[in-house]
């Protein structure tokens, strides 16, 4: 069978034909119908994630692709090996059954930026209905859905920043009540906010456009103030690390915190999210460009730019 293969970190992998997968005793083989082409997939096989592969060669893809089981059901499942390839095994337990209503590939495009969006909202910034969420990286495929997520989940106002100047502009039909071009004055930002601090932000970037919204939080008086902004950092699109100027902390009301498998809820949690984020695709509520490319192109477009379309490689 086909597969796409990572030999050596920081090369893109190649479509190869690689050994049939053999199910062990609780495990069955699924046939692949569409697998996501992710920035965690870029970063591992860049070397530059903590989860990067320690033995090469590796078969790519750690997330959710799609598939049919031996009875002909269609899943969303995870594997212990990769999933980038025409076949691979799972657990029923490590499946999740897609609505009808969705096809395989928005199925597979979905899952990751969807609960991880949900998950950051909900489960880390605890977002609460009226609260005001700014999305720092909302012209890329998460950052789409986390504007969608955001207002669905009630939050009061909601501001986008990012670069794409197209898919800026069509973030209000998605729930973003005002968008601001990260090349626009330092303070762009905080005016975006419509007066107040905001509560919740969602950080896709971190690095240099993280530092200016931060260094726009601090104040230069002793005024007591009781606003809190809690900012969770859940991709790294800008920079790895930044400079965090400690008076700010100390005059500002910003809480920082990540958003990964570090800090992740119960299993059921995530199940349940996935489950929420599926049903609202299914019902129209969620909107999402995606591509379909043929698995044997995966090194034509590993390093390819879709501006904020999500790569589905498809067996």
């Amino acid at each position: 069978m086909r597969a796409a293969v990572l030999r050596a970190l920081g090369e893109p992998p190649r479509c190869e034909d690689v050994p049939e997968p053999r199910a062990a005793e609780g495990e069955e083989v699924v046939r692949v119908t569409a697998c996501p082409l992710t920035n965690l997939d870029r970063a591992r096989a860049a070397g530059t994630h903590f989860s990067a592969p320690a033995r090469l060669p590796a078969v790519c893809c750690a997330a959710l692709a799609a598939g049919r089981l031996e009875d002909g059901s269609r899943v969303l499942f995870r594997s212990s090996g990769g999933t980038m390839a025409e076949r691979a095994v799972t657990r029923r337990a490590w499946c999740s059954p897609i609505p009808d209503a969705v096809d395989d590939a928005l199925a597979a495009a979905v899952q990751n930026p969807g609960v991880s969006a949900w998950n950051a909202l909900e489960w880390r910034a605890k977002l609460r209905p009226g609260e005001s969420v700014l999305v720092l990286g909302a012209t890329g495929v998460a950052g789409q859905l986390a504007v969608q997520l955001a207002r669905h989940l009630g939050a009061g106002r909601v501001v986008a920043a990012g670069r794409n100047p197209r898919v800026l502009a069509g973030l209000p039909a998605l729930g973003a009540d005002a968008v601001v071009r990260l090349d626009q004055p330092d303070d762009a930002l905080r005016e975006a906010a419509g007066g107040a601090d905001y509560d919740v932000v969602l950080d896709y970037l971190w690095g240099h456009p993280t530092e200016v919204f931060i260094s726009t939080l601090g104040s230069a008086d002793m005024e007591l103030r009781f606003s809190r902004t809690r900012l969770v950092q859940i991709e790294v699109m800008a920079a790895p690390v930044l400079s965090l100027s400690a008076e700010v902390l100390r005059s500002s009301g910003l809480g920082i915190m990540g958003s990964g498998t570090g800090n992740a809820p119960p299993a059921e949690v995530l199940a349940r999210q996935l489950g929420r984020v599926l049903d609202l695709l299914a019902d129209g509520g969620l909107r999402l460009e995606v591509s379909r490319v043929p698995l044997t192109r995966v090194r034509d477009v590993w390093d390819l730019d879709q501006r904020g379309r999500r790569t589905v490689l498809v067996p």
